[in-house]
């Protein structure tokens, strides 16, 4: 197995869905390894960008596969990759050991659909395990917050960069 210090990150997008109210989707994440209390469970939609697809492209394909929304605007975009390290004690089980954490593209979305659009229970895009198995609207500022912490760094960093787009 790779030493973690040379493990390559993964190339991810996220996306920020914001209502007409300001207020941002948040997901409560089905299960994984990385858990390490209930309160830090919560998450935006994000996922793997596939070789060779654009990160746009992915950002919308993401959002289906775990929200089932193609009612949306594009916003706005963070230019930077953020990046976050898993923890070394989970290193060698997230991913099948092959990553040391992400590098995400931040995407920010207006949601111009309605409430009853969004399905965390059977999403888009068939075939996948759902990501979410609940879902609120949450003022951005407290986003950072609800995540786990260790991608609280990456999630402070949207939230500066999409701040103008609430209200809150």
């Amino acid at each position: 197995m790779a030493r973690y210090e040379d493990l390559p990150y993964r190339t991810c997008v996220g996306v920020m869905l914001i209502n007409r109210d300001g207020l941002v989707f948040i997901g409560r994440r089905a299960g994984g390894i990385e858990h390490v209390d209930d309160t830090h469970v919560w998450q935006m939609p994000q996922g793997g960008v596939d070789p060779g697809e654009d990160t746009w492209e992915a950002a919308k394909r993401e959002l289906y596969e775990e929200t089932s929304v193609r009612s949306l605007e594009r916003l706005g975009e963070v230019p930077d990759w953020l990046t976050y390290d898993i923890p070394r004690t989970v290193a060698g089980r997230a991913w099948k050991g092959r990553y040391r954490g992400q590098r995400q593209k931040w995407y920010a979305v207006r949601f111009t659909g309605k409430d009853s659009e969004i399905n965390v229970a059977n999403p888009g895009g068939g075939g996948h395990k759902a990501e979410f198995v609940t879902w609120r609207w949450e003022p951005m500022k407290n986003l950072p917050g609800l995540i786990i912490p260790f991608k609280r760094p990456v999630y402070e960093r949207v939230v500066q960069e999409f701040a103008t787009l609430s209200d809150d």
